[in-house]
This record gives C-alpha cells, structure tokens and sequence, in this order.
C-alpha cells in the first residue's frame, strides 16, 4: 500500500471537520494514495487503522493533512518521535484569534491552509485559501420533491423553512426558534424544521427551546428532528423552500452551500464564508444583525414575494456550480499535496 496522503480524523461525533473528511477523501482517493484514520469512519471511506500509523514504513515521505490542533499534535509526534518522514499540513476555518498554542503548532506546519480570506487574516503564517466544496452530484434539487417529501413525512403543501446543525448558541438556534415564533402566526402554510443533535451540555438550552415553542402554542409547527446520518443530509435540504443560518460565529460553515446546491436560498447572519457563499439579492442575504426580530422581518418579508423566492432559488444552484464544488477544493489540495511532496505529474490512485 504506497500511502502518500493520510488524513487525520480524531473525533467519533460527528462535526463539520469529520464531514469534510468523509466527503473528501473518497474524491481525492482518484487522484492520489490518500487514506482518512480516526475511529468510527464509514466503511466507504479509503482509510488505514490508527494501529497501523507506528509501523508505516518511513518511505516514501507523506502528507499528514491535519484540521485540529490534536492531529497537528500526532503528526508532530509522528514525524519527530517516530521518525516518520512526513509534511505537515493544517486547515484552519477559524475567524478569532489562535490560542498560543495553536499559534505555536501552526507554526511548525509545512504548509497552511485558510477556508476564507477572513480566516487567513487571523494568521500569523502564509497560506493558501481554498474554499470548502460541496458535492454536487450528492447535494442537488429533488426531480420530485412531493415525493421525496411523502417519504421523509413532510407535509406536502407547507411551505418548509429549515435551519439544520449542532443544537447550541453559538450556532444561533435559540435566534431561529425566536423568529418563527415572530414569524411564522402570519404564515399559517409556513412550517420550521431544526435538525441536529444537542449535547449534554447544551441540554438545558434545547428544554428552553421546547418550552418557548410550547408557551407560543407552535409544537406543531416548530418541529425538531433528531440529527441524520451525513448521507441522509441532502434530502432534508432538497425538501425545503428557504433555509436560515442564524449563528452567532462559524469557522466557515457549510449549510448555505449543501442548501443552495439543493436549489434552496438562505437568510444568513453575516459570519463565516457566507459572504463568500451567499449573492446578496440573488441567492439569499446576509443580516448584519442577528437578532430574531431581524430574521424574522428576513424571512416575512420573502415568504410574502413568492416571484422573489422563485428567483433566488432558480440561482442558487448555479452559484455553487461555479465555484464551490467538492471536485474543485479537492483538486486544489491534491495541487497542494504533490507540491508538499515534490510530485509534478499527476498520478491516479490505483486503490481508489
């Protein structure tokens, strides 16, 4: 097995890096020896065992891609303590400023990536931007979506308002759940969905939640389902007509790219990549201000213009199709992989 690539993956719940790596490793895996390593993997994912990392012969030299500072932590260790001859690689998303340690193991990185501009500014090192992708063979509007809402269990003439993702403040959840209920008593057709999982932690938030819906008498029509596997995401996306994406903070945030690749338009809070995702007026809009009043305006204001929302969501798709596809983030890091390891000419990979 002549492995040139291996990317880290250590975390067994799910988030928005292990998505990343599930969707783009297999990708990669055509053009290039890469293998994911973690715990709890999907079994359609090239990968080699976490075991089996000490033994790997210290020829030739390999990529270890790293997204969290405790992979940048086991590839150093790797390479210095096992003596492995390895180039490291991180991806950063973030949009704050870095711990010190962060900064320090960044440091020591052989190249760097940002998702955004606005995640390079936050740097103290070069590196190279390369935008998050979506699959858009994956990800892409339903040919029959009264039929793909029969099967989900969705009610076929409302009109479905999405926001989808971890359960917690920082993802705005409680800003979404404030604007339906605002929002939603003028739009007896209009239905809100909130899928995702709650951690412990965040469990007292989410009962909050519940009670506000219950006190506003909207348990019916401000649903939360139980979070889907990453496979199962793209119909619940295509099943919608607006989506909303409220968070207070993101890295990059990959919500507005899987629903517009869906033909779906979103409100968003202006964080993460969104101004990058996001044609203001075409595809969606970005809020400066968060607050749920302000959403809930957004998306009054949207569900009452039907020929607007037909508009938008008509674009949406072509949007992602000309610039944020997974083919072309793959390609670029495949670029950055063979540059790390002194490669010129391309090479498909034999196990993929």
């Amino acid at each position: 097995m002549n492995i040139r690539v291996i990317a880290p993956n250590l975390k067994r719940r799910l988030s928005g890096v292990t998505s990343t790596v599930i969707r783009l490793v297999p990708l990669q895996a055509r053009q290039i020896e890469i293998r994911a390593t973690g715990p709890a993997l999907p079994a359609h994912v090239p990968q080699i065992s976490l075991a089996a990392l000490p033994i790997l012969p210290r020829a030739p030299r390999r990529v270890w891609h790293a997204r969290r500072n405790v992979e940048m932590i086991a590839g150093l260790a790797l390479k210095h303590v096992a003596r492995k001859n390895l180039a490291l690689m991180f991806t950063s998303a973030s949009q704050r400023p870095h711990t010190w340690l962060t900064r320090w193991l960044i440091a020591r990185m052989d190249a760097v990536v940002a998702t955004s501009e606005k995640s390079r500014a936050f740097l103290k090192v070069p590196a190279t931007v390369i935008h998050h992708g979506i699959d858009t063979g994956v990800f892409r509007p339903a040919p029959d979506r009264a039929a793909l809402r029969a099967r989900l269990g969705l009610p076929q003439g409302a009109r479905l308002i999405g926001c989808f993702g971890r359960i917690r403040a920082s993802k705005g959840t409680d800003r979404f759940v404030e604007a339906m209920i605002r929002c939603l008593p003028d739009h007896p057709d209009a239905i809100a969905l909130v899928m995702g999982r709650a951690v412990d932690k965040d469990r007292d938030f989410l009962a909050d939640l519940r009670d506000r819906i219950c006190v506003a008498d909207l348990t019916d029509r401000i649903r939360f389902l139980p979070e889907v596997p990453v496979e199962a995401t793209p119909d619940w996306y295509a099943a919608l007509d607006l989506y909303v994406a409220p968070q207070r903070s993101e890295g990059f945030g990959l919500t507005p790219l899987e629903a517009a690749a869906c033909g779906v338009p979103t409100i968003a809070t202006d964080v993460g990549a969104f101004s990058d995702i996001i044609a203001e007026g075409k595809t969606g809009t970005l809020l400066p201000d968060g607050d749920p009043e302000t959403i809930a305006r957004a998306v009054d204001a949207l569900l009452r213009d039907h020929a607007r929302l037909a508009r938008w969501s008509a674009a949406c798709r072509p949007r992602v199709e000309r610039g944020f596809r997974l083919a072309d983030e793959a390609q670029a890091l495949v670029a950055l992989y063979r540059d790390l390891l002194g490669e010129d000419a391309p090479a498909r990979a034999r196990d993929a």
